[in-house]
């Protein structure tokens, strides 16, 4: 028998609620500033992420799903949301919208990476992005946009780290001591750290690789914030002073650097200590550089994103239950063949006001009555000779055991007052 590929899954019952229900809340936070939801393809060119996220990057070494189709052209199932969303600026005119443009999405993303709680080869992220505007206090706004998103859901116990990655100049002066510090030590390093020292030393400060945390303490590597110039130093600092006057409690984080290539100052994860030692639920920062390597003019911008399973198993580790999915208002039972017809007659006439569903076979009101208890209906509406003659339907109330004869012109109005 097939079975979901190795990494998937499908979302059902009470694991769908909490799905809905942390999309819900998102799409109701992030709209009351306005921000506009935007869908972009689940694919784009290989390019597209190859400049945007980095051949350094795991990413695109090792996680990227990417295919060769018909006509010969390289595809990639987008393994992340803001290099899509940047290319959908760049090619859709925003530039000459009102600036920073604010836009939001949610849907599928693909890596080949290890299978393991909350991590899925096809996960699922809310992307929130603010383009066009350098101004850290957009990068404030941003962060107390997620934080409020994540206290909406229920969350306690957040911790905002800080940091900062510089502007290019200084990754690169970074770079180039992280690169004098390390390569005397190049064989105590990971094989993917020493691929690393040359490409992008920095990445290797985010390694997963035991050895290589072990052989960084031991060297004492100096942090990114010991590197930034007047400008980046600035503009941090005005971060901090617009965030503790938005009460965003934060502590500053030196270790802090985001996996991505196209990321330049501003850097930041939200912490959650309940799901585990691996406790940063999710993240984002500034990308003023990412429109250029896509080809385009400089467009500054900053945003973030969250994997709806890693914010679902926080919030079950703080008590949330999603409440089960309401039955219907009405069941509908026909009692004879010619009221089949009636039925889905009537629920058409309901719907969409009332959730209505009718049986597709005639059943006896006895067993009429055991599936709309099964399916946990509100009211129960019988269909028969007896109803057809006098042009009502018999409407039972099924948590009071009421029972009355309504006449069907009427019954949207009896509903209506009832539920």
């Amino acid at each position: 028998m097939p079975q979901a590929p190795k990494g998937t899954r499908d979302i059902i019952g009470e694991d769908y609620q909490a799905f809905r229900y942390i999309i819900d809340t998102a799409e109701r936070v992030i709209g009351s500033t306005g921000a506009v939801h935007i869908e972009t393809p689940v694919f784009e060119e290989t390019a597209v992420f190859e400049k945007a996220v980095g051949a350094s990057t795991d990413i695109v070494r090792k996680e990227m799903y990417t295919f060769t189709d018909r006509g010969g052209r390289s595809l990639t199932l987008r393994p992340e949301g803001t290099a899509g969303i940047v290319r959908a600026y760049l090619e859709n005119g925003m530039k000459v919208w009102p600036q920073p443009v604010r836009l939001y999405t949610y849907g599928p993303m693909f890596r080949a990476e290890n299978v393991q709680r909350g991590r899925y080869r096809q996960f699922h992220q809310i992307d929130y992005e603010a383009i066009g505007s350098a101004d850290p206090l957009v990068d404030a706004e941003a962060i107390a946009l997620l934080v409020k998103i994540l206290q909406e859901l229920g969350l306690t116990g957040l911790e905002v780290k800080l940091g900062s990655v510089g502007d290019p100049e200084d990754r690169k002066q970074y770079n180039a001591y992280l690169r004098g510090l390390l390569s005397p030590s190049l064989e105590r390093l990971s094989k993917d750290s020493k691929d690393r020292l040359e490409l992008n030393p920095m990445r290797i400060l985010d390694s997963k690789d035991q050895k290589d945390q072990v052989l960084l303490k031991e060297l004492r590597a100096r942090p990114m914030l010991d590197f930034l110039g007047p400008e980046a130093k600035r503009h941090f600092e005005d971060l901090q002073k617009y965030l503790k006057a938005l009460g965003v409690n934060f502590s500053i984080d030196p270790s802090i650097v985001r996996g991505l290539d196209y990321y330049v100052r501003t850097a930041f994860e939200v912490h959650h200590a309940r799901i585990g030692a691996q406790s940063a639920l999710c993240g984002g920062g500034r990308y003023d550089g990412l429109a250029e390597m896509l080809g385009g003019a400089h467009v500054p911008g900053v945003g973030w994103a969250f994997g709806i399973e890693r914010i679902a198993i926080a919030m079950e580790e703080e008590g949330f239950s999603p409440s089960a999915e309401a039955g219907p208002d009405l069941l509908i039972v026909p009692l004879d063949e010619k009221a089949r017809e009636e039925a889905l007659a009537l629920a058409q006439q309901l719907r969409p006001k009332f959730r209505v569903e009718f049986l597709y076979t005639t059943k006896s009101p006895r067993k009429g009555l055991e599936d709309a208890l099964k399916r946990q209906a509100t009211f129960v509406a019988f269909l028969g000779e007896a109803e057809r003659s006098k042009g009502v339907v018999t409407l039972k109330h099924l948590a009071r055991g009421s029972q009355e004869e309504v006449y069907a012109q009427e019954l949207a109005a009896k509903l209506g007052a009832r539920i």
